[in-house]
């Protein structure tokens, strides 16, 4: 056997001075890893029920009744541990567990969002060209265009009709649905498509979906086709074309959220940005019971495109909510926020050695490390973003090494090499002290995202300790 070598001070001092950039797999205990796995079989299952936000609320709202939450009522008193919900038009949702403090000391923030990038259907999307019925799109939130055609999607969201009534529509998830596509042109006649820029080559008045071939019977009559997908959906929905003019429709793809490589380490599914954060802010506001000061879970909306309208955070529907609470306990909202703390729970673009110019390493969130917390995002000269306070900062990073929470630190690339936003700015703009943490996701934005077991389950661990300091 070698011969045990005592330390060299240099190595001493690297272990007490330097961060331990070890894998986090070799850094958590076996028994954090099952717990991390059976964490990631529920939502696994809550991607696949949630793919758009009016379905991420409806599972909320049903984990949170079951879990003993009511809906808020503002004539109504509250004692600590009482644990209410306020739902936003279907799209957004709060959970509130009141704490033993109420709102004296200020609130904790947890807030994610349940948008995700995808083919919106136009006000009027149906139209007829050569035989071929077609969906229009406005694809929405930022995507690379190129990635959309030849993928399976399926067709959710709502159809509000004129008496009042709200009509559920989901085609393509069942085995025995139908699914639905953009189509492309085959290489053989591409030459001149792939001799342009990718902007050029794929524009949004491209992304138009393929729904029907056969005409509705043998009548010589123009657009059968058209005329038969509209009599499937009125025979299934009982909708007209004139209804698509007050419906939320939206094409996302139809695959299932799966394990992913050969050790099931990961998870490939449509939609971890932001529901790899929006799951585990819910289950930590479930699990959590009395806490200290006031929790309030927020999953919103509409963070995709900006946070604008009335369910996205530039709205003043959190702010109501925590006056209404504010003043129940005999205090001012401004004061109240003045002393509020936040978990902007986003995600971060993980490290991908295949495209390693855009990121500069060190100062990179790496799959399997744990929840990253993004000090800052924006783009060029840190415009458009908040940029936590170091002493905000230092608290936080106590919280979690306190409690063994596995965590990292993260940019969004390279400096100059584009950038990004979260909903942190609009919370710092109400005097609140914030920052992001959340998971780290390879092929962010894509038709398949990838994110690490890991990592899912320690930004719960995070947000369920910050909740319960």
């Amino acid at each position: 056997m070698p011969e045990n070598k005592e330390k060299t001070q240099a190595a001493l001092m690297k272990e007490k001075l330097f961060m331990n950039r070890k894998n986090g797999c070799r850094k958590i205990s076996s028994e954090e890893l099952k717990k991390a796995d059976e964490f990631c079989e529920e939502y696994k299952n809550f991607l696949d029920h949630a793919k758009v936000e009016r379905e991420a609320v409806g599972y909320a709202l049903d984990a949170a009744k079951i879990a003993g939450f009511t809906e808020y009522d503002p004539s109504r008193t509250y004692r600590s541990g009482d644990k209410v919900y306020v739902n936003n038009r279907g799209k957004a949702v709060m959970l509130a567990v009141i704490g033993k403090k109420g709102t004296h000391d200020g609130v904790r923030l947890g807030i994610a969002h349940i948008d995700s990038p995808r083919l919106d259907l136009k006000p009027n999307p149906l139209y007829e060209s050569n035989d071929l019925a077609l969906f229009k799109t406005h694809y929405y939130g930022g995507i690379k265009k190129y990635q959309w055609p030849t993928v399976p999607l399926a067709l959710h969201g709502i159809a509000a009709l004129k008496d009042g009534s709200v009509i559920d529509i989901q085609i393509g998830e069942d085995d025995s649905d139908p699914c639905f596509c953009v189509t492309d042109l085959l290489p053989h006649l591409a030459v001149e498509q792939m001799s342009q820029v990718m902007t050029k080559a794929f524009n949004g008045e491209h992304l138009n979906v393929l729904v029907g071939s056969r005409p509705f019977n043998e009548d010589e009559e123009s657009e059968s086709v058209k005329i038969n997908v509209l009599n499937i959906l009125f025979e299934k929905y009982g909708i007209k074309e004139e209804d698509f003019l007050s419906a939320d429709l939206q094409m996302v793809p139809a695959f299932k959220a799966r394990d992913l490589g050969f050790d099931r380490s990961m998870i490939g599914a449509y939609g971890h940005d932001d529901k790899v954060c929006a799951y585990p802010a819910l289950m930590a506001a479930i699990d959590t019971e009395t806490p200290e000061r006031t929790v309030i879970t927020v999953l919103t909306d509409r963070e995709e495109i900006g946070s604008d309208g009335n369910t996205g955070m530039k709205s003043t529907y959190l702010v109501d909510f925590i006056a209404d609470l504010a003043e129940a306990d005999g205090e001012r909202t401004r004061h109240v926020m003045r002393k509020t703390t936040c978990l902007s729970a986003d995600v971060n673009a993980a490290f991908d050695p295949t495209y390693a110019s855009a990121f500069e390493a060190a100062n990179s969130c790496f799959i399997n490390n744990g929840a990253v917390i993004t000090k800052y995002t924006g783009s060029g000269g840190k415009y458009s973003t908040s940029d936590a306070g170091a002493e905000y900062m230092a608290s936080v990073r106590k919280i979690l090494d306190d409690a063994g929470v596995l965590w990292q630190t993260g940019e969004l690339g390279k400096v100059d090499g584009g950038g990004g936003g979260t909903i942190a700015k609009f919370v710092a703009n109400l005097n609140a002290d914030v920052v992001d943490l959340g998971v780290p996701v390879l092929s962010m934005h894509a038709p398949m995202e990838v994110v690490s077991k890991i990592d899912v389950y320690m930004t719960y661990r995070a947000l369920y300790e910050f909740y319960n300091s």
